[in-house]
């Protein structure tokens, strides 16, 4: 059996933050930046983030999924760091990125985003500005990718799919589901949140795609936490994973930055599926976190 390892990390939140001009902080940004100077400059730290990276690539994974949260304020002088950073990386045919609410932060630089790292999410054999949902199948992989990333009020931090993405995702799946690959959907925000501030609006459309269709894996990020979640699917239970922040020392109840390992392979008419957690256990190195196979809890 040969194996395919798939690496995910999320909530680059790419430190530091840029000098910031006062009349960029005319709009939500005056929060975001009253709490990176208070709180985020502290906790979210290049020197961590550098470290998980070469850790990840020691171990030489054959794709990697980022998703989302790459920069914190959406300043314009933010994006051409993380362009830098996102080579250093890997390749546009290594990496796949989505973007989070944060990458999303203001109106004025939405589009920024797409600008700055298309390369890295479109789809295969596609050359044009980015869309959602995009396919890229890699080995025995397709990752499907999903964009939750739009502006919103002070104080929020929720995502929405929209309508015209969950109808071209609903064909995306529909055509997938014929052929025997290991679908993996990448999305920010996590369908299975309960925090009206932080959540997916349109998350009970998307979980019924997954129970009418079936994937095998989705990640996310957004919460800040390792998390693995069992959502029904159309014949065995969906697992909904994910992972701190990619730059965070521990900090609170909040977990120090890591990343997910999926060792993947066909065994018969079956997917095995090894899920390994890398990242700090403290602010001084990165260690194994868990290591097993990725199954449904016996009950």
């Amino acid at each position: 059996m040969t194996t395919f390892t798939l690496a995910h990390l999320s909530d680059v939140h790419f430190p530091p933050l840029p000098a910031v001009r006062l009349r960029e902080l005319a709009n939500k940004r005056v929060l975001g930046y009253l709490n990176w100077i208070k709180n985020r400059h502290a906790i979210h730290r290049r020197e961590v983030l550098d470290g998980l990276v070469a850790d990840l690539k020691a171990h030489a994974p054959d794709q990697i999924a980022v998703t989302g949260d790459l920069v914190n304020l959406a300043l314009e002088q933010e994006y051409a760091p993380v362009a830098r950073w996102l080579t250093e990386v890997g390749t546009p045919d290594q990496v796949t990125v989505v973007p989070g609410n944060h990458d999303a932060y203001v109106l004025a630089t939405q589009h920024r985003f797409a600008e700055s790292f298309g390369d890295y999410l479109r789809g295969d054999d596609y050359d044009g500005v980015p869309e959602f949902p995009f396919v890229r199948r890699r080995g025995p992989l397709a990752l499907i990718a999903l964009s939750s990333a739009v502006p919103t009020a002070p104080l929020l931090a929720t995502g929405r799919l929209g309508a015209a993405q969950l109808a071209a995702l609903e064909r995306m799946l529909a055509q997938l589901a014929g052929e025997t690959l290991f679908r993996v959907v990448l999305i920010h925000h996590p369908p299975t949140a309960k925090s009206r501030q932080k959540w997916l609006s349109d998350a009970p459309q998307l979980l019924a795609l997954l129970r009418r269709y079936g994937v095998e894996l989705v990640l996310h990020g957004h919460d800040h936490v390792h998390s693995t979640v069992w959502v029904e699917g159309p014949q065995a239970p969906i697992p909904v994973v994910g992972v701190p922040s990619a730059s965070a020392l521990p900090h609170g109840h909040h977990p120090g930055a890591a990343y997910n390992l999926f060792a993947i392979e066909r065994d018969n008419d079956t997917w095995r599926c090894t899920h390994t957690v890398r990242g700090y256990r403290d602010a001084l190195s990165i260690t194994e976190l868990r290591h097993g196979q990725l199954a449904p809890p016996q009950h």
